[in-house]
């Protein structure tokens, strides 16, 4: 009988068996080798803006940031913060808020060494030195009853507001603390399809084109409102969906039920992006509503349904990239920040996580980025600081 290799056919000796094996083994890796340059080229070509790793925003907390405050000072609940043009972070914070063991040195007598609350307003610079400080009541303007939002307008003007019952107004002030103007008043509510008076704002976005400047009204009414930055005259408004906002009372939140057709309260951020779309948190109802300008709805975002409590969708931020490719949004509830991508709402990432340590949040209440990508958290609650996290990946290259 034939040896088994004469049978197959594949030669008398161990030398021609051996170079015929290789010989299949390379055609055979040949084979390999093209059909997995098809499937790249095939996959470049279905996925062009599949972004990899290092173009997703990833962070890393800044332990250092800010420095300490002069004058024996203590922040409160920080109810709003933003960077302005020129990359200085300003913050708004709540004195009354202290409570006596933290505020124990303004105390009479002294309670203890530290500490005295500092002024509402502070501005900072990058590297978390103060640059300036005012706020409080004064002459012409009843201030706020408790701190909620700020935004500075490239013009030179600085916009706050306030959540206490009769904080239904808008106050506009110069970078030093002047006060300029004010939308509303410090006096009961008229409802959300009232264009005199403000229901507790929660925040503001300038249209610096457009000089007008949109209000998130708010814990008391529901609905965003648009008014010209320079004359304060009305200009519009809209409710959930850009339909005409109802103040009737509401179920409470369900994630089985049918979604809410209004806005809840608080209607708690408002922020522009370069393509004229308005973004809105509709935070008790964990969603992200999406405008265009002139009130006209475009589409929603919904993100972690099952939230109760606070919700899940406190603040936005827009990064900085050319193309505003994400978007950045504050969860509370959650104590994280989720990366999303702005054009379809799926999220990419995230950090933070409940909890006291630097980097970690107790009710992470709002947040801004600024050009180079480092994101500015506030917090509110027991939480009381700012926080600094950079940018370690390659998402604005």
């Amino acid at each position: 009988m034939a040896p088994w290799h004469d049978r197959a056919g594949l030669g008398r000796t161990g030398l021609g068996r051996t170079r015929l094996g290789r010989t299949r083994l390379g055609r055979a890796l040949v084979r390999v080798s093209h059909a997995f340059s098809i499937l790249i080229a095939a996959t470049a070509f279905v996925l062009p803006g599949t972004a990899t790793a290092g173009d997703v925003p990833t962070f890393a907390v800044d332990a250092s940031w800010p420095k300490q405050l002069p004058n024996n000072w203590i922040l409160g609940q920080v109810g709003g913060i933003t960077v302005d043009w020129q990359g200085h972070i300003w913050v708004i914070h709540r004195p009354r808020s202290l409570t006596d063991d933290e505020k124990g040195a303004s105390l009479s007598p002294p309670r203890s060494k530290c500490c005295v609350s500092a002024p509402p307003v502070l501005e900072f610079d990058s590297d978390g030195n103060l640059l300036r400080s005012w706020g409080g009541p004064g002459e012409g303007y009843e201030w706020v009853g408790r701190e909620h939002g700020i935004e500075v307008d490239e013009r030179g003007f600085v916009w706050v507001g306030g959540n206490a019952d009769n904080d239904n107004a808008i106050l506009k002030f110069t970078l030093d603390g002047k006060f300029v103007a004010q939308i509303g008043k410090i006096a009961p509510s008229l409802g959300s399809n009232d264009i005199t008076q403000l229901g507790k704002p929660a925040e503001t976005a300038i249209d610096k084109e457009a000089n007008e400047i949109y209000v998130a009204d708010g814990y008391g009414n529901r609905r965003v409102i648009v008014f010209d930055a320079t004359t304060l005259a009305y200009k519009r408004h809209w409710g959930a969906y850009g339909n005409k906002p109802d103040d009737n009372k509401q179920a409470a939140y369900d994630p089985k039920a049918p979604v809410s057709q209004q806005f809840g309260n608080p209607v708690h951020c408002v922020k522009l992006a370069n393509d004229g779309l308005v973004y809105v948190c509709d935070r008790i109802n964990n969603r992200i509503q999406v405008f265009r300008k002139d009130g006209t709805f475009a589409k929603e975002f919904f993100f972690e349904k099952n939230t109760l409590g606070n919700g899940a969708v406190w603040d936005v931020a827009i990064w900085p990239d050319p193309k505003q490719t994400y978007l950045l949004s504050a969860d509370g509830e959650n104590n994280e920040i989720r990366v999303i991508k702005r054009d379809d709402g799926s999220v990419v990432g995230s950090f933070g996580h409940n909890g006291r340590n630097a980097g970690q949040f107790h009710w992470v209440h709002a947040m801004a980025v600024d050009a180079k990508g480092n994101v500015y958290t506030a917090e509110v609650d027991t939480g009381k600081r700012i926080q600094k996290f950079r940018l370690t990946s390659d998402a604005l290259k």
